[in-house]
């Protein structure tokens, strides 16, 4: 493969190529990493806060 071509009049080099696969493969490997699941404590715990801020923060 030569290159490949933008548009009719120009080309992006192999090494350009490969760059920009490879910044285009990392931003999608972050965007599609699944986010970490909380225990079950750490939600209760969430919730907790979340009802007490509902409430004015009284305890």
């Amino acid at each position: 493969m030569a290159g490949v071509f933008a548009n009719d009049s120009e080309q992006i080099d192999r090494r350009t190529s490969r760059a920009i696969c490879d910044a285009v493969g990392e931003r999608l490997q972050q965007s599609l990493r699944p986010e970490p699941r909380l225990t079950s404590h750490l939600e209760h715990l969430l919730d907790e806060l979340k009802k007490r801020d509902r409430e004015g923060g009284s305890h």
